[in-house]
């Protein structure tokens, strides 16, 4: 689970790139071909480059420049600044918010989180906020998870859609545990499973609910239950004792 040093989500969250190396065919792991060409092949073929450009040079008025046709692949990248990108499907760039304002305000949330909010380390609080269209709304929704600052251990996932001049408190789970994503327009709320004697690390198991905004609130999609497995890392298997070497 994400904690503070986690951006992410998602973080968060959510792209992938381009494998190392691009397109360059020289990249590391590459050799360069070996030159064959005979010497006096470049000769000959350098004397065409000639005058080649001695009769663009010619079609252009003797400038040297190109009068018309298409740009090469090869120009000088622009130095003004990009075009800034439309948002996809007609809804407005995501407007950041204060989560921490959000939380105060709302008047779902007990009193007993918001007094227990504070910061872990300065100003940085154990809250995680993600931007995303889960309601169909012209302006993207807020999905805020509420963490602990030891362990990073979500306690409450909150969802706040925008209603005229203000942000509504839609979908609300306050267990332990518990982290919300949006996953192609999908509310996903993870809660890990703990059995008697489990370390707070080593849960064993989670429960994955898909939801979908269904008119004015959302329901239930999706259930999937996982089971992880104890026999790796240090999920609290005991190895059996050594036995006792043989008594001579």
């Amino acid at each position: 689970m994400r904690g503070l040093d986690g951006e992410a989500d998602g973080s968060r969250h959510d792209g992938g790139g381009d494998g190392p190396g691009g397109d360059d065919p020289y990249r590391a792991g590459r050799r360069r071909r070996r030159r064959t060409v005979k010497a006096a092949s470049i000769t000959a073929a350098a004397g065409l480059v000639a005058l080649g450009l001695s009769m663009a040079a010619c079609s252009s008025g003797g400038t040297g420049s190109r009068d018309e046709g298409a740009a090469g692949t090869h120009e000088v990248a622009s130095t003004g600044p990009a075009p800034a990108p439309s948002a996809a499907g007609g809804q407005a760039p995501a407007e950041r918010v204060d989560p921490i304002a959000l939380l105060k305000a709302d008047p779902k949330i007990g009193e007993r989180l918001k007094t227990d909010l504070k910061p872990c380390v300065a100003d940085a609080y154990p809250v995680d906020a993600s931007y995303g269209n889960l309601t169909n709304s012209p302006a993207p929704d807020v999905v805020v998870n509420v963490m602990t600052c030891g362990d990073a251990i979500g306690i409450g996932t909150y969802v706040y859609r925008k209603q005229s001049d203000r942000y509504e408190n839609v979908f609300m789970a306050e267990d332990a545990a518990v982290y919300a994503t949006i996953d192609r327009g999908e509310l996903v709320v993870t809660k890990q499973v703990y059995a008697e004697g489990d370390p707070v690390a080593y849960p064993s198991g989670e429960d994955v609910i898909t939801y979908r905004w269904s008119g004015s609130r959302f329901t239930q999609h999706d259930w999937v239950h996982n089971d992880y497995s104890r026999a790796v890392g240090d999920g609290g298997v005991e190895e059996p004792a050594p036995s006792e070497p043989p008594a001579d």
